[in-house]
């Protein structure tokens, strides 16, 4: 995969709202866009060790900054909220140096042991690195009721509530209930829901799991990201067949709680690119606004992830 560095990056989003003084680059980021959703990942695995019983199959050895700015920066995107990636479990290393070595780049989603004691100051510390929300994912053979309801999982809630922080949920459509009552039990937690809780992933949007998102509305903290589009509904470019749900999303919860993100590397792999993912918000889909546009693809994840 080509490499583009960091001074490449910048020098290629001059449309994004760069300019240079004698010799330095300054960067006026609220000109360009944001990619609410990357992992990133690196081959070094003696410096970066993966997870106990974690491996990269499946996955591409190596997604660097330096190969997601080959993507992003064409399209204007230069910020980008980077989610810890899975087989590094809670070791957040990686995630941190990229957002240490960027400076004004990266904001982070980290993830935190929920079993371990200390969590809330674990989670203080990371966002001094940088972190502004903590990854949360469920599978469906798990006793989510019980999770939900453990002492770890509210200290998670309570803390991100008190400090601004949100958590983000990669779930799917049957969680959504149980998020419901999280947020009736904590209205002060910023949420933000992933990939539109994978509605969509079997091929077909179900009307129930639809209503079911877009009931969460109500609660004033919720977010949406509007997201992983190679992923759902007929799951091939243009992606207009996932309007509709982005229309009721936009109508519930308004552009103002949505975000757009590419879920790269994933949106750029298998016959995918980033390009297509950015344009259905930007340019494809005629009902949103000039505005909705706005919110969708900068001010919502600014607002969440660097307020």
């Amino acid at each position: 995969m080509k490499q583009i560095s960091r001074r490449s990056f910048f020098n290629v989003t001059t449309a994004a709202g760069i300019a240079t003084t004698a010799g330095c680059v300054a960067v006026n980021f609220k000109q360009g866009y944001v990619d609410a959703h990357v992992h990133v990942w690196t081959p070094d695995t003696a410096k970066y060790p993966l997870a106990p019983g974690m491996t990269k199959k499946g996955r591409v050895d190596s997604f660097t900054p330096e190969q997601l700015f080959v993507h992003c920066s064409p399209e204007g995107v230069n910020r980008i909220v980077l989610v810890q990636m899975s087989f590094y479990q809670f070791d957040n290393s990686y995630m941190l140096d990229a957002i240490a070595n960027h400076p004004g780049v990266f904001s982070g989603v980290a993830m935190v042991d929920e079993h371990e004691p200390g969590i809330s100051k674990r989670m203080k510390d990371l966002t001094k690195k940088g972190v502004r929300g903590f990854r949360i994912f469920t599978a469906k053979e798990e006793n989510l009721e019980k999770r939900f309801d453990s002492p770890g999982m509210a200290e998670i809630w309570k803390t991100a509530a008190d400090e601004g922080l949100s958590v983000c949920l990669l779930i799917n459509p049957e969680t959504l209930p149980l998020v419901g009552r999280m947020c009736a039990k904590y209205p002060r937690t910023p949420i933000v829901i992933d990939h539109f809780a994978r509605i969509g992933m079997t091929g077909t949007i179900l009307r129930p799991d639809l209503d079911c998102l877009v009931s969460l509305s109500k609660y004033p903290h919720v977010h949406v990201k509007t997201s992983a589009f190679y992923a759902f509904g007929k799951k091939q470019a243009p992606y207009l067949d996932l309007g509709p749900m982005i229309r009721e999303c936009r109508d519930n919860f308004g552009a103002q709680r949505l975000m757009w993100a590419s879920d790269s590397p994933f949106q750029v792999d298998s016959g995918h690119n980033y390009h297509d993912s950015i344009a259905l918000i930007r340019d494809r889909l005629d009902f949103l606004s000039a505005e909705d546009r706005e919110w969708m693809l900068r001010r919502t994840a600014e607002k969440v992830f660097w307020a």
